[in-house]
């Protein structure tokens, strides 16, 4: 149903397609300013003025909510008794007046709604279960046409004598999308140019009017948009408006708890910005100023399958920004990949050539919360373990030129303050290219980070760009119409069609237009499955080629179970190609939840640092040495998961001497440990830039006494077990450094102080100071101590080693496809487990790949083995008794690092493997 509303008369007599006709969309109410005050509007400091103040004390809830075009729920709401009456009001500005117990005034449009008991539409009744019980209404099918999106909307329970009882805003996404949607979908939407015209578009139908304001040579102009009556889009093409020109929008729209609000805006199909997002950019993306030379001829390597991936989470400034090989200008920016003779370049080009083949970089759109002009460093000094670091960070957090950038502003322009020159609208746009060129140059495809799942706000705050374009509509609400939080801000509703067409065309741009070859989803679960499969098909389509798409496939908050949708999450994403990441392997491999505090991150170990064979101080308090024994096979039975790529059906004898498939294992007590149909949907990974680094946790967890050569080796092996697992791996820049961020659990906004990135070695993060206090007080009673140890600050060595061992880890999946199998089928078949079941050494993994029959396997068998205890073990493996195997051809090199995986024995007669104390190691038959 549309939003507010001067309701039409109904006509005597109309058939079917009348009343659900949208009505044709104009002003409701006449011109409120000359043009003089409207091109004021354009240049005037505040980008909100209220042309007409709601009349209402205090702004009204939103439980009504709009089924479709016709259909209103209120939930909670009751059954009109005898004489009770349900009333729709409208007012184009706001100037309803509701006092209980009184009549209505000041509507201008009024219509009496009838009680609805018969059956609601399989799509519409898919689209609100999660709407509670209560009255569902109707307007009268005499009605010729629903009503007008363009004012003020309140729905009424009144007694026979026309007396208020109750009354409460709506709700009404549904509505446009039934009434708009199917016309609007495939309109083209933004600032379309060519040689001799721009057209300009904005899907707005709850507005009253709309107008772009156009900026040459300082000065101003405003013109306005027509409405298309179906679509609900405000267009009009301008003469002689090119590549370059800047424009806002002018968007006349009745705001609920506000009135009625001329909002000047930037496009939300923005293609360029000029600095601080100030202004849109009308721009031809395949203009000569724009493409780098070589451009047309870029290609990027190509991919086989979605388990070939091995991808490195990577963030832009941090790359750089501390790497004195970078010339100055570049530092911190995109053209730092650029400089091929870097640390950085360098170090990304030998993982490339040891097996990595993607990086992904976090969000590198426009970010809401990084200054683009004047952002400033802090200098920074204090202890070890003090707090004068976090302090001072914190202080500057806001004006620093540090953010991960999960607050999107814009989703389809570069983030300008990574680039030489934010105020240079194509500067963005030319050198984000350039970077993507290098890195194809250095053999790596190229991934973003994407954060369709909310902006970085709502409402009319001066980072909002959807909501005050059309109120109330990209956003999800809540029973009361409030915009939905959980996933940390403003959530976006792609459940909606036009922010599920935002979010499409959004990725299509990237990669039809900045060679990026695939995307991680924030909080992916809280998107459609559906949504998300468009998507698939649309980049696809747009490429040529599979864009694989990998995402955080986490089930909570209003969407959680499916109750408004079926998710893109973990559970719900079997069959999609989808991919998600795996928290199964990876809760096992580190120990506990990245959700612990305090003491907990310390007494819960995982299996590499330690549960029920090197316990810490605290856990030698809490457990018992069978209780702690029992737990370890649990976890390695979960480890085997993730080497088994979390496959559904594949099935293994398990620690309590039962045999079934993975989704019989519980993971958490209530989940399937085992959850895909294919490799190539899950993602396999220790450390993301969530929560603590790997080696972070490793200082929590292992005992104060290990050494700093095995903590590298505990560090090493994690990195083993995931590059070892069937699916897609997934590392985090510096990982293979033993990365700390002074145990700062999440650095989202900690600047570069706590962010060290450092491939040379020489630079290490542990030891900072405290992180800051906002998501980490309650632990640094348990940090404190550690970080005064400057002891456990690893040595360049120790960092140089970890680094080289990570590379062999890297030629060893590359060596062989055994590793990165492509179908559920083909894993079955080829993998098996030794020494598992009840009688099983759980401190050890061992895994057989099959070569047999498999194209370009390399070699026959393959047997690996991750040997986490402080001590040698030898497993029997029975089935390869007899097999010759030898070291991999990347142990025995000269150059190997990990010379430890040298003493490993295998005994072709007894079938018998020693594996040297925390040590990985793999043995082959050629």
């Amino acid at each position: 149903m549309l939003a507010s509303f001067a309701f039409l008369r109904p006509a005597a007599t109309v058939g079917l397609l009348s009343l659900l006709a949208p009505p044709r969309l104009q002003a409701a109410v006449a011109p409120t300013a000359s043009d003089t005050v409207a091109v004021q509007s354009c240049t005037q400091a505040d980008a909100a003025t209220v042309l007409h103040r709601e009349l209402l004390a205090a702004p009204l809830d939103a439980r009504g909510i709009w089924l479709d075009a016709r259909t209103v729920r209120w939930p909670g709401a009751p059954t009109p008794t005898a004489g009770e009456r349900y009333v729709v009001y409208g007012n184009p500005t706001g100037s309803l007046r509701l006092t209980t117990g009184g009549p209505v005034g000041g509507a201008t449009d009024t219509v009496h709604l009838e009680p609805y008991v018969g059956p609601l539409a399989t799509a519409t009744a898919a689209q609100v279960r999660h709407v509670g019980a209560g009255v569902t209404l109707r307007i009268p099918s005499s009605r010729r046409r629903p009503f007008r999106a363009t004012g003020q909307l309140v729905l009424a329970r009144e007694d026979a004598m026309g007396r208020l009882v109750e009354v409460t805003g709506t709700q009404r996404a549904l509505a446009l999308d039934a009434l708009h949607g199917p016309l609007a979908q495939p309109r083209t939407l933004g600032a379309a140019t060519t040689a001799t015209a721009t057209t300009f578009a904005l899907w707005a139908p709850t507005a009253q009017q709309v107008s772009v304001c156009l900026y040459t040579a300082n000065k101003a102009r405003v013109l306005p948009l027509t409405a298309n009556a179906g679509s609900g889009v405000w267009q009009a093409p301008v003469a002689g408006v090119r590549h370059g020109v800047e424009y806002t929008y002018l968007v006349d729209v009745y705001v609920p708890g506000v009135g009625m609000v001329r909002n000047r805006v930037t496009d939300p199909y923005s293609l360029a910005l000029t600095a601080n997002s100030a202004r849109s950019v009308v721009v031809n993306l395949q203009h000569p100023t724009l493409v780098p030379d070589g451009w047309g001829q870029r290609r990027a390597p190509p991919l086989t399958n979605a388990t070939d991936q091995v991808i490195y989470e990577l963030h832009v400034r941090d790359f750089s920004v501390q790497d004195s090989t970078v010339p100055a200008a570049h530092r911190g920016r995109y053209l730092a990949f650029t400089d091929t003779a870097s640390v950085g370049m360098q170090h990304l080009r030998s993982l490339a050539n040891a097996g990595l083949t993607d990086v992904h970089l976090l969000p590198v759109f426009d970010i809401a919360t990084i200054p683009e002009l004047g952002c400033r460093t802090p200098e920074i000094r204090g202890s070890p373990d003090g707090e004068t670091q976090q302090t001072t960070a914190m202080d500057a957090a806001a004006g620093d030129c540090f953010n991960w950038g999960y607050d999107p502003l814009h989703y389809t322009v570069p983030e300008g303050s990574y680039a030489t020159n934010a105020s240079d609208f194509a500067a963005r746009i030319r050198e984000f290219r350039r970077m993507v060129q290098a890195l194809n140059g250095s053999g790596l495809r190229v991934g973003m980070d994407v954060v369709y799942n909310h902006t970085s706000a709502s409402g009319q705050h001066a980072s909002s760009v959807l909501d005050r374009i059309v109120p109330g509509y990209y956003h999800r609400l809540d029973a009361t119409g409030r915009v939905e939080t959980s996933t940390c801000c403003a959530n976006t509703a792609t459940e909606h069609r036009m922010m599920a067409k935002l979010m499409i065309e959004s990725a299509v741009t990237w990669v039809r237009h900045y060679g990026i070859s695939s995307f991680r989803f924030d909080l992916m679960g809280h998107q459609p499955r559906a949504a998300m499969e468009a998507l698939q098909r649309a980049v696809n389509a747009a490429a040529g080629r599979v864009v694989p798409l990998i995402g955080e496939g986490w089930n909570f908050g209003e969407v959680a179970d499916g109750r408004r949708f079926v998710q893109a999450s973990q559970l719900s994403l079997n069959g999609s190609g989808i991919a998600t990441f795996s928290d199964r392997a990876r809760d096992a491999i580190r120990g506990g939840s990245p959700m612990d505090d305090g003491a907990d991150q310390v007494r819960h170990q995982g299996f590499v640092n330690g549960l029920g064979y090197a316990p810490n101080e605290a856990r030698a308090i809490a457990s018992t040495p069978g209780a702690d024994r029992a737990a370890l096979a649990t976890a390695a039975d979960l480890v085997r998961v993730g080497l088994a790529g979390s496959l559904r059906s594949f099935a293994f004898l398990r620690a309590d001497g039962s045999t079934g498939p993975l989704s019989e294992i519980r993971y958490g007590g209530s989940q399937p440990a085992g959850y895909v149909t294919s490799p190539g949907e899950v993602v396999n990974y220790v450390e993301n830039h969530d929560n603590l680094t790997l080696f972070d946790i490793n200082i929590l967890k292992l005992p104060a006494n290990t050494s700093g050569e095995d903590r590298a080796r505990v560090q090493h092996l994690a990195s083993a077990l995931a590059l070892f697992s069937q699916g897609i791996a997934y590392v985090h820049a510096g990982q293979e450094l033993l990365r700390s961020k002074s145990l700062d659990r999440n650095s989202f906004d900690s600047g570069d102080w706590f962010n060290v990135y450092d491939p040379s070695g020489l630079t290490h993060g542990f030891s900072r100071g405290l992180p800051p206090r906002r998501d980490n007080a309650a632990s640094w009673p348990v940090m404190q101590p550690r970080l005064a140890n400057t002891g456990l600050v690893p040595t360049p060595s120790q960092v140089q080693w970890t680094r080289e061992a990570f590379k062999d880890l890297l030629r060893i999946r590359a060596s062989t496809p055994l590793f990165r199998l492509p179908s559920a089928d083909a894993v079955m078949r080829r993998l098996r487990f030794a020494n598992v079941g009840a009688s099983q050494e759980p401190t050890v993994v061992v895994g057989h790949l099959d070569g047999r029959g498999l194209a370009n396997a390399g070699f026959a068998d393959v047997l690996y083995a991750v040997n986490v205890d402080v001590i040698d073990h030898e497993i029997p493996v029975p089935f390869l008794q007899g097999q010759p195997l030898q070291l991999h051809p990347v142990h025995r090199a000269s150059g190997a690092t990990d010379t430890r995986a040298r003493a490993s024995v295998w005994t072709p007669s007894t079938g018998l493997l020693r594996v040297p104390a925390r040590t990985a190691v793999v043995w082959v038959r050629e």
